[in-house]
């Protein structure tokens, strides 16, 4: 199985190193957050991984190329001319990635210690578009999902803005881990452009199957600000 690392973003949270270095170089005890992912995705028998690249995209390519990959083959996606977000990134990358039945797509400034070898199981299993690492902890922005976990809608938690393309009885709310194992059936329902994987995973709710994968318990940090990279370092050794 291959993965998808997204390391594209302009990482306007994480200043000012990033007014001089991608976000995903950002280092956690001497390891950058790229580094830090592609050894994690190693750990589940994944070493073949593609990167996409933007913000300072030379400095993630002359970092890969210095380390041999830290042991895995990437393959670089190339934004550099605009930055598609997550959707929109996937989309470009689709030659990489379509020859895979599933494949891994996850955020360079996430640290976790989910099971990926559990979540892919599971996505085997129940063979839905897509499952979504869920967890539930308090965020301005969450998937609402059924009994079954599978999705049914998205609520702003601050405005109170929802969107519910399939209906259930009641609704959990769980916020997404920035995980997710994916059907190449994907690439059928992609456009070129610059849009967000959940206005997709919204807009395929009513008709597919895409699952959560709720690992409540484990350790999950979005190392967006500098406050998160202090914390990381302490929980990564």
């Amino acid at each position: 199985m291959k993965a998808m690392l997204l390391a594209a973003g302009l990482g306007t949270r994480l200043k000012p190193f990033t007014d001089h270095h991608p976000k995903a170089l950002a280092p956690v005890n001497g390891k950058s957050l790229l580094q830090r992912n592609i050894e994690y995705l190693q750990q589940f028998g994944i070493t073949e991984v593609v990167v996409n690249v933007h913000h300072f995209a030379s400095q993630i390519i002359d970092a890969i190329t210095a380390n041999n990959g830290w042991g895995s083959t990437i393959t670089i996606s190339d934004e550099t001319d605009a930055v598609l977000e997550t959707g929109g990134g996937l989309q470009k990358a689709t030659h990489l990635l379509q020859s895979e039945s599933d494949f891994v797509l996850m955020n360079a400034d996430m640290l976790t210690n989910l099971n990926l070898t559990a979540m892919i199981a599971a996505h085997k299993k129940q063979q839905p578009l897509a499952t979504l690492a869920v967890t539930q902890r308090t965020s301005s922005r969450v998937f609402l999902f059924d009994t079954q976990l599978t999705l049914c809608g998205w609520r702003n938690t601050a405005t109170g803005e929802e969107k519910l393309p399939r209906t259930a009885a009641t609704y959990m709310p769980l916020a997404f881990s920035g995980v997710h194992v994916i059907n190449s059936a994907i690439f059928s329902l992609l456009k070129p452009g610059k849009y967000s994987m959940v206005d997709v995973y919204l807009a395929q709710a009513a008709t597919h199957a895409i699952q959560g994968f709720d690992h409540t318990g484990d350790i999950l940090l979005d190392v967006g600000k500098p406050d998160a990279l202090a914390k990381a370092a302490t929980l990564f050794a």
